[in-house]
């Protein structure tokens, strides 16, 4: 049961499957979705503030990468940006993990100017809020499945 609740925080840590499908998989699968929803926060928090913190670095790696490989902007970058421009970085970390990520939402918010206090705040309330949002919403919705079959 230990690896599982691992498994919850490791899945929340990674870029690209990150809260929005960890805490419902974990709570389906039986999880405590108190413990799934504390995991799966911290999880993606600390990567997220890992990306925060080492930002200048990354920044300098992923344009060597992009000038090696020669590619043009990706199209959640171009989404990052048209959410950048409408909303700035309440909107960004707002909308950031269920349209591009919180790990892009956080580079973006970062490489168009805002302050590591600012993105690291955001964000944080960001991932609160959605942490809350999918494990009630699945634990709800799966409670009344459940009751209803």
């Amino acid at each position: 049961m230990m690896f599982e609740y691992f498994l919850v925080f490791l899945g929340a840590a990674i870029p690209w499957l990150e809260i929005a499908l960890v805490i419902p998989l974990g709570i389906i699968r039986g999880l405590s979705p108190i413990w799934v929803m504390i995991l799966a926060f911290v999880g993606n928090m600390l990567t997220v503030l890992i990306l925060i913190i080492a930002f200048q670095k990354v920044k300098e790696w992923m344009e060597s990468r992009k000038k090696k490989d020669g590619k043009e902007e990706s199209k959640r970058t171009e989404r990052g940006k048209r959410i950048w421009n409408k909303y700035g970085m309440p909107g960004l970390a707002l909308l950031g993990p269920v349209l591009i990520g919180t790990h892009i939402a956080a580079f973006i918010g970062l490489l168009f100017g805002a302050s590591k206090v600012n993105t690291t705040i955001w964000m944080t309330i960001s991932i609160a809020l959605w942490t809350l949002v999918f494990g009630i919403a699945t634990a709800m919705g799966f409670d009344f499945f459940v009751e209803n079959l």
